[in-house]
């Protein structure tokens, strides 16, 4: 550079760095940078070090996807038997418990009054019977004397008058008959219906099956005007029993008839009960905002252990998987934390250089797990399947049975 040059230089101020730091503080600068960096490698490395991860194998097995859902045991049939009748029950022949065939009288009214009433109905339909034998004899009568009239008035031997008369009494006996076989079955109906009102004073059981209640004793009153009591429920067959379920609208579809169910009741706790989808209804039911639809399960309860109106809990079997490779539900939620800095690394020089937030955001979500390979942590990606609450199926992903599978850590 000419002299020139050089003080125009200077006069700008331009060269002026190089002599502001010395090359013995760059050689500092450098030195202090790599031990510090040195330091915090190393400070890293010995958290590494002190790190012991808790690892479950990778397997193969059968995977059970399951739905719960809660409900009550009943008897698939259930009659509730009232009386259409009103009046005084005469006696109750039933208890609790009870077996009893179709037919069997459960109870009977007092029938004095209804006796009394048929026995009129037959009085009248005798009667009414009577009455027409009468008009069929008064007919025939008028009907030989209305032929011989004819006759004579056609010969003009008799006048013109008896014969009109003789034609209306044969046809006015025409009409009694007609009346009286009227009068005779009005009589049959009302006989009919006095014995079928005194038949129903019989309180008789529809079904083969077992009293589960019963509401009345011998001498009370019976008021069936307004609406007819259940006096008695009878259970079809409790060897055969339903499940009655609240499925809730989020399991409703993977839910099918078909699927296979265990359930537990309280009476039993470490019993479980099989049982199988035999309808699910349509029509919903909310409550408190919460939506769902009814199941209902067959049960054998062959020996009866089951009783109506149990509370149960039933985990419905909606996938069967075999052979699936799965892996414990800890392992997808296993994250390792953010690698810490020093603090005092962070000051000065190297802060500026290295700034605060570690090794970078974690990812931890059902599409990522952490596996040992070679005693070190490496992170794969994997694409998750179905689970029942404890084990989750890995369809792919570099993932293999025996593969160990972080779940957690311990920091020493």
């Amino acid at each position: 550079m000419s002299q020139t040059s050089q003080d125009v230089a200077e006069k700008l101020g331009l060269g002026r760095s190089h002599r502001l730091i010395p090359n013995w503080a760059k050689l500092l600068i450098g030195l202090v940078i790599v031990v510090a960096g040195g330091i915090f490698w190393m400070s890293v490395a010995d958290q590494d070090s002190d790190v012991q991860y808790i690892t479950t194998p990778a397997s193969r097995g059968d995977l059970r996807v399951t739905v719960t859902a809660t409900g009550t045991v009943e008897p698939t049939n259930l009659v509730e038997i009232s009386s259409e009748l009103s009046g005084i029950l005469d006696s109750v022949n039933v208890d609790f418990n009870d077996t009893v065939t179709k037919g069997t009288v459960l109870a009977a009214l007092d029938t004095t009054k209804l006796d009394a009433l048929l026995a009129v109905s037959k009085a009248a339909l005798d009667s009414a019977i009577a009455r027409v034998a009468m008009a069929a004899a008064t007919l025939e009568e008028a009907r030989t004397q209305y032929d011989i009239g004819q006759r004579l008035e056609e010969r003009g031997v008799s006048t013109h008058q008896t014969f009109v008369s003789q034609r209306a009494a044969f046809v006015r006996a025409q009409s009694a008959l007609q009346s009286a076989v009227a009068d005779r079955a009005l009589a049959e109906a009302d006989l009919d219906l006095h014995q079928a009102e005194l038949e129903k004073a019989c309180i008789c059981s529809p079904i083969d099956g077992i009293i589960l209640d019963r509401a009345v004793d011998a001498g009370q009153i019976v008021a069936a005007a307004l609406s007819a009591p259940v006096l008695f429920t009878v259970a079809e067959d409790l060897a055969q029993m339903e499940l009655q379920v609240d499925i809730d609208e989020a399991d409703i579809g993977r839910t099918a008839v078909g699927n296979t169910a265990t359930f537990t009741v309280d009476a039993y706790d470490e019993r479980l009960f099989p049982a199988e989808i035999s309808e699910i209804r349509f029509s919903p039911k909310t409550i408190d905002g919460v939506v769902t639809y009814k199941g209902i399960l067959s049960v054998d309860n062959a020996d009866l252990s089951l009783r109506p109106g149990m509370t149960a809990t039933a985990d419905i079997t909606v996938a069967q998987i075999t052979a699936a490779l799965t892996v414990p539900n800890a392992a997808l939620r296993y994250t390792p934390p953010a690698a810490p800095v020093a603090d005092d690394a962070r000051s000065g020089l190297l802060g500026m250089l290295i700034p605060d937030g570690g090794s970078g955001p974690n990812r931890g979500d059902d599409k990522t797990l952490w596996v040992m390979r070679d005693d070190t942590p490496q992170e794969i990606s994997v694409r998750a399947g179905a689970s029942d609450g404890r084990m989750t199926q890995i369809i792919a992903g570099e993932l293999a049975a025996g593969d160990l599978v972080i779940v957690d850590r311990i920091d020493g």
